[in-house]
């Protein structure tokens, strides 16, 4: 088996990286593969983006409507 994380394994472990969760043997084959893989670099960049964003809506910024069907869909996921 390589040492090295696949796109998929790396896809699966993007959260755990941003907060920090990482063991420094895992962090570290993480980060040799964003090194190598564009993809993955803007993946990464794409959901610090997200959270960055995300961060900055506040409940009071969304409209009714949009809370209730966030509500829902989040009820939805968890009995599935």
């Amino acid at each position: 088996m390589s040492d090295q994380l696949t796109c998929e394994e790396l896809v699966e472990l993007v959260t755990e990286y941003l907060e920090g969760g990482l063991t420094q043997t895992e962090r570290g084959r993480f980060e040799e593969h964003i090194g190598g893989c564009e993809g993955c670099t803007n993946y990464l960049d794409q959901i610090r983006t997200t959270i960055e964003l995300a961060g900055r809506v506040t409940v009071e910024d969304l409209r009714h409507e949009t809370k209730t069907e966030l509500l829902a869909a989040f009820r939805d996921w968890k009995r599935t």
